[in-house]
């Protein structure tokens, strides 16, 4: 039996069947759920969802909050758990990313040199990068995110590994998952495609459309991908579930098995949406990346394709509009979003630098979009091949 009831009368132990609010404004990546965390009941208690329908008949009575006792103090001789990265802002981080993904990039180098060549790939150094990937993406998520998307064609089939990898990292974290699960999110995106070793230079760097027999070598690389890892030790599973069908698509149409909804892993369909955003975004050999606020756009219609509860999380995680993102003003300004807000997806920061009304630059000038004090908003994303601003990239880097 479903009821809805006030977000106020909402108790542990309830089946959340349905949150009544945009998914833009409640705190979860599903919506049906056993509410069974006290964190996850006070998130939903501020995060502005006013109702919510329960299942009754999958709902289990909450026990009654024991009486909060003084605990002895147990001196421990074990290593304390690590601590995560302090949060730094974004261009304290830009300079830590810019060197993390110089040596990232050898290492996947390295990595595919050694695969292509039929040796082992070590699973110490896979873990090592993926290390410093967390450290960052802890310290600042979208630094990392930002600058491996500015690959150029011929850095991209190892720099696309890095970028993955930093999204990975970023969208389990976002998603709530665990230590564990935030290492094996990375060490997917870095190996993901680890199965183009196999396919021929001539055809992954093919100026021009593939005919059907390169399209054909092309779907093998999943599967080859997961061979070559199957024999690694150290590699988790599911890092070679994902490898093997991260071009799945939910309605069964994507390769290598057709396979189809939920029967593809979680840890698959959050490489599919990571894979594909860089993709569309980054330089190729034959043609120009989107820009990112038009390539979430696209991906969006892109019915059965992807996991949407996950594609969901995937916006929050890069933002509506992501850095480096040419918007247009309510003001007749143009800016380029610096960062995310903490407050509001919708709105980031941007800085502003050239008036539509006058057709002249401005001295650039930051606004937090989200700030009450502030009422210019987004009006639209404008298309970069539109303007002939070279400098984009360096305005949204450079901190003034």
């Amino acid at each position: 039996m479903i009821k809805r009831i006030s977000v106020k009368d909402l108790k542990l132990g309830m089946f959340v069947q349905e949150l009544h609010s945009s998914w833009i404004n409640h705190p979860f990546w599903k919506s049906k759920f056993l509410l069974e965390d006290p964190d996850d009941l006070k998130k939903l208690q501020t995060s502005g969802v006013n109702e919510i329908s329960i299942d009754l008949d999958r709902s289990v009575v909450a026990p009654e909050p024991k009486p909060e006792t003084v605990q002895p103090v147990v001196v421990s001789s074990a290593k304390a758990p690590p601590q995560k990265s302090k949060h730094v802002s974004l261009h304290e981080e830009l300079s830590r990313a810019r060197d993390l993904c110089n040596r990232s990039r050898e290492a996947v180098i390295s990595m595919f040199r050694e695969a292509r060549m039929g040796k082992t790939i070590s699973a110490t150094s896979v873990n090592t990068v993926v290390d410093q990937i967390v450290m960052s993406v802890e310290r600042h998520p979208q630094a990392l995110i930002s600058l491996a998307r500015l690959k150029t064609s011929d850095d991209y089939s190892y720099m696309h590994s890095v970028a993955v990898s930093a999204m990975m990292v970023a969208l389990a974290t976002e998603m709530g998952h665990d230590k564990q699960q935030i290492q094996e999110a990375g060490a997917a995106g870095l190996l993901h495609d680890l199965g183009k070793v196999a396919v021929p230079d001539a055809i992954l760097n093919k100026p021009g459309a593939l005919s059907e027999e390169e399209f054909v070598v092309i779907k093998t690389h999943p599967v080859k991908g997961a061979e070559i890892l199957s024999g690694v030790e150290g590699v988790r599973p599911n890092v070679v579930d994902a490898c093997l069908h991260h071009h799945e698509k939910m309605n069964g149409t994507g390769y290598p098995h057709g396979t189809q909804g939920e029967e593809i892993s979680l840890l698959a369909r959050m490489t599919a949406i990571c894979d594909v955003y860089d993709a569309i975004t980054s330089n190729r050999p034959y043609k120009n990346g989107w820009c990112p606020a038009e390539s979430l756009q696209r991906m969006m219609q892109w019915k059965g394709h992807f996991d949407p509860a996950i594609f969901q999380v995937f916006v929050k995680t890069v933002g509506i509009y992501p850095n480096g993102s040419l918007v247009r003003l309510g003001s007749q300004r143009l800016a380029v979003v610096v960062d995310q807000s903490s407050r509001n997806i919708l709105n980031p920061k941007v800085k502003i630098f050239f008036s539509l009304r006058s057709s002249l630059p401005l001295t650039p000038l930051v606004v937090d979009l989200s700030s009450p004090s502030v009422e210019d908003k987004i009006e639209a994303r404008e298309p970069r091949e539109n303007w002939n601003f070279p400098y984009l990239d360096e305005l949204w880097q450079s901190e003034d």
